[in-house]
């Protein structure tokens, strides 16, 4: 109940149309009750005559028929109203149910946005993907079947209920007998069908995190010629899937057919009873015992559909409870009670004693200070895992420090809102991520309402417009998914550019020319050298020819700072910068 009343405070804004489809419910209860007893009315009058039915014979007949004439027309009159009634709650509630999976999918990815890198890098993309589309799409059975069958045959068990005891108290009676083996067999399948719905739903997330997970890196599948491990994998993880929901289909193949069997049961319990009564005398008449039988058919109707229901409603909660379980966790980065925007700065940037630890005890970074001025470039450079990334994530506060504090122009990151921060930096990664579009909309993407002559300059100072000006469409190239369609120089060249449009005051490259060659290098680094005059930059390269002109080079080692100064001054020392530079420069690459 506290998964239905959740999704119901989310259902709220959509509630006109299911309130429209409840009230067509009502009609069609409504008008199933009022049919059986139209059917009685015409067999009493077709077994005792209509108006006139003491006249002569022909007039007797002329009375009769018209009678039954004007009670088939209502009993056809109702049939009408119910199928138009029919219409609007399939309709209806379809269009409240879509708009509710369109709300969720809406929601549930609008806060997978607000949680920290830290949870992505725990979990799956493959089973995000399924808890955003898959699990949300089974709210709509709930909305536009499950919940409104179930309201609907609660209704028509209720009415009809009235309706028999009304009739005939005793064949009433002996019409429930089958009710409290029924209502024992249906808890009882609630208790079973769910946990084994909730298993396979959560095995349908597996199979999809395997499927996604080979099809983004089918480029290394297919080099290292793994395909056959990888179909075994994702044979593996479909007949989990397929054991999971058949274990439940199992249960739900058991629990049918003994309800059906017990509503069956029901069924000739009044049959046999109602004509030994007929035949008794007992003030009953076969069209009653007629009337009697067809309202039973939907008095056990709403039992005998009860475990469809359960099973529907048990499959679209099982993933309304994964959707929620995403929706229930609170992201690491947000904003502290009173932050502030962070108003225009100028770039200063200073680490006070920072310590961070992805996990608990196991410090990355330990006491780390520096201070960098405003327009000035600072370089991290070092050997592979001692953090040099970590930092520059800690900047746009991809994470927190798990001690000390970082400031920018002397505000507390804390203390800012996390958008107003990251509208203020731009970011190239080694690992460049490009959309599937145009070569224009990816340069734009951080700065969407910039003109084509803007993104045409900075697209020039990445030294990327000539290779975007050879492809046949120039700016308005397909990259495809992923920018599977260029290099890897190419993509660092467009992210490059991307970065260089938005022009924010502080800049971030992390191995930012890693993959591209000398000669392109240096002509990227001849245009950074003008664009970073007016910026802050950190710069992070194992090319310790990239970080030269840096006005300071942090060393890092393991936890902290080995050595600090410019490229002469470090090189001078003979320290682990020099020994880092002397060994690229014999391999070449310095």
């Amino acid at each position: 109940m506290r998964t239905l009343l959740r999704l119901w405070r989310e259902a709220r804004r959509y509630s006109p149309y299911f309130l429209l489809a409840a009230t067509a419910l009502l009609a069609i209860t409504a008008l199933n009750l009022w049919a059986p007893l139209l059917v009685k009315q015409i067999l009493e009058v077709m077994r005792t005559g209509g108006p006139g039915a003491g006249a002569g014979p022909g007039q007797g007949r002329a009375g009769t028929m018209a009678e039954v004439g004007r009670l088939s027309l209502l009993l056809l009159l109702s049939y009408v109203l119910r199928a138009g009634a029919q219409f609007v709650v399939r309709y209806y509630s379809h269009v409240g149910g879509w708009r509710l999976v369109a709300h969720m999918r809406t929601v549930t990815y609008d806060h997978l946005q607000k949680l920290s890198l830290r949870f992505f890098q725990e979990r799956q993309t493959g089973q995000l993907l399924s808890r955003t589309v898959n699990d949300n799409a089974n709210l709509e059975n709930l909305a536009a079947h499950a919940i409104p069958d179930a309201v609907a045959n609660l209704l028509l068990f209720a009415g009809v209920t009235v309706v028999l005891f009304s009739m005939n108290a005793r064949l009433a009676f002996y019409a429930l007998l089958p009710l409290p083996f029924l209502i024992l067999l249906v808890a009882r399948f609630n208790r079973v069908v769910r946990p084994a719905l909730r298993k396979a739903q959560s095995r349908l997330g597996d199979l999809n995190a395997v499927v996604q997970e080979n099809l983004s890196g089918i480029k290394e599948v297919q080099v290292f010629t793994q395909e056959e491990r990888e179909s075994r994998r994702v044979r593996k993880s479909a007949w989990a899937y397929t054991v999971g929901i058949l274990e439940a289909l199992k249960q739900t193949a058991i629990y049918h057919p003994a309800i059906e069997f017990l509503g069956s049961v029901g069924s000739l319990a009044v049959v046999w009873m109602g004509a030994r009564l007929v035949v008794m005398d007992q003030n009953i008449t076969p069209e009653t015992v007629v009337a009697f039988l067809l309202y039973l058919a939907m008095f056990y109707g709403p039992v005998t559909a009860a475990g469809n229901i359960i099973e529907a409603i048990q499959t679209s909660l099982a993933g309304a409870d994964r959707v929620f379980e995403v929706l229930d966790t609170e992201p690491d980065i947000q904003d502290a009670p009173g932050a502030y925007p962070l108003p225009g700065i100028k770039g200063e940037i200073r680490f006070e004693n920072v310590s961070f630890a992805y996990r608990s005890g196991e410090l990355v970074l330990e006491e780390i200070g520096f201070h960098v001025r405003p327009g000035e470039t600072l370089a991290l450079v070092g050997p592979t895992g001692v953090g040099k990334t970590t930092i520059a994530s800690l900047i746009p506060r991809f994470y927190d420090p798990t001690a000390g504090r970082i400031c920018i122009d002397g505000h507390d990151l804390r203390n800012v809102t996390v958008e107003s921060l990251r509208r203020q930096i731009s970011l190239v990664l080694q690992d460049v991520f490009l959309f599937n579009g145009t070569v224009m909309e990816n340069i734009q993407y951080g700065a969407p309402r910039t003109d084509e002559r803007a993104v045409i300059e900075a697209a020039w100072l990445a030294r990327a417009h000539d290779f975007i000006m050879q492809f046949p469409e120039g700016y308005q190239t397909q990259i495809g998914e992923r920018g599977v369609r260029l290099s890897g120089g190419q993509k660092q060249r467009l992210a490059i550019a991307r970065a260089l449009l938005r022009a924010t005051p502080i800049l971030i490259l992390d191995e930012a020319t890693s993959a591209v060659d000398s000669e392109t290098e240096a002509q990227i680094q001849e245009a950074l050298r003008e664009l970073v005059r007016d910026r802050t930059t950190i710069v992070i390269a194992h090319r310790l020819s990239t970080v030269r002109e840096a006005n300071q080079i942090l060393v890092l080692s393991e936890r902290g700072i080995a050595e600090a100064g410019t490229h002469e001054e470090l090189l001078a020392r003979g320290g682990l910068y020099a020994r880092l530079y002397r060994t690229q420069f014999r391999e070449g690459i310095a």
